[in-house]
């Protein structure tokens, strides 16, 4: 019996909700903006909020994110790319954590550890426009293995 209960756990711990696609997770609907998000990474999901959900982007928008890491990170970079009616209006490669220049207190942690992270991002301010927009997010470190990627939708009346 014990035999079967640990083959059902192993099961259910490597086919997550029976299928190979994560949930579509809510960041926030509110104010005629709603933005959702879902890992594009096959073995893992992670988490993701922010304080403000807003059409107007404030220059510094409290975010939370949290995972744990498959990866050591040493260097990590942010892969960004905006997309409207299926054309690419804006692309951003960005350094999170550099070799020589750690950023955060997350930046030089190992495989198996949490990453974590609670405050504020630097960003534009600016009115988000009406439409439909596909975001394509990828976190990779030195050596270009993924730790993260997320398709998200942000909707905008």
């Amino acid at each position: 019996m014990q035999g079967l209960m640990a083959t059902l756990l192993v099961w259910a711990l490597l086919h997550p909700g029976g299928g190979n696609v994560w949930p579509t997770h809510t960041v926030c609907r509110n104010d005629g903006l709603e933005i959702l998000y879902q890992s594009c990474d096959p073995l893992q999901d992670f988490g993701f909020s922010i304080d403000q959900c807003s059409k107007q982007l404030k220059a510094n928008l409290n975010i939370r994110f949290g995972m744990i890491l498959r990866e050591d990170i040493k260097e990590l970079f942010l892969e960004a790319a905006l997309i409207s009616k299926g054309v690419s209006i804006f692309t951003l490669s960005y350094p999170i954590c550099e070799s020589d220049h750690p950023k955060f207190s997350f930046c030089g942690r190992r495989k198996g550890e949490q990453f974590y992270y609670s405050g504020p991002v630097n960003n534009a301010e600016l009115e988000i426009p009406k439409g439909e927009y596909e975001v394509l997010l990828k976190l990779y470190n030195e050596r270009r293995s993924i730790l993260a990627c997320a398709n998200a939708t942000v909707i905008c009346y």
